[in-house]
């Protein structure tokens, strides 16, 4: 279930709703005026979100990848390595 904060307790209570962000590595809603306006997290958190982001990134290119034909056999792609690293 979310932590929901009022814009008011973040101005008042700036280090609770850090340590609250950095204990539960989760993010901290944050309303104004009785509506959702903000979402904050540790630095670490969101290190962590846009690292699976990128992961699902790369993930996404390899299966384009295999679907239009751009691969090789494994032992190639080594070989290939292999001669690179001797340049």
């Amino acid at each position: 279930m979310p932590t929901i904060k009022s814009s008011a307790e973040l101005r008042n209570n700036y280090n609770q709703i850090s340590e609250l962000c950095h204990t539960y590595g989760e993010p901290i809603f944050i309303s104004k005026n009785g509506k959702c306006d903000l979402a904050v997290m540790s630095i670490e958190a969101y290190e962590a979100l846009t690292g699976k982001l990128k992961l699902y990134r790369l993930l996404q290119e390899g299966l384009e990848d295999v679907k239009a034909g751009r691969t090789m056999p494994a032992s190639e792609a080594f070989a290939k390595l292999r001669e690179r690293r001797k340049n």
